[in-house]
């Protein structure tokens, strides 16, 4: 079994430069996390990783779900 840190660079280069990116987010939920000192781009690519991780286990569970059948 890979450890959390192994499983995750298979997703992503954590390491990768910074890219910007134009987003649009509702107005009044900017200001509040502005408000809060909320950091963005963290949230953002929190947000992002565990996005990305639950879809890549969704796609491995369809494409796998024969041979698991079998393996039950």
């Amino acid at each position: 079994m890979l450890s959390k840190g192994a499983a995750m660079q298979y997703m992503f280069d954590k390491n990768a430069p910074k890219k910007p990116a134009n987003l649009s987010i509702n107005s009044d939920l900017l200001a509040s996390s502005r408000n809060l000192k909320i950091n963005l781009s963290a949230t953002l690519e929190q947000a992002l990783e565990n996005r990305v991780r639950a879809t890549l286990r969704e796609q491995w569970l369809v494409e796998n779900e024969k041979a698991l059948s079998l393996c039950n």
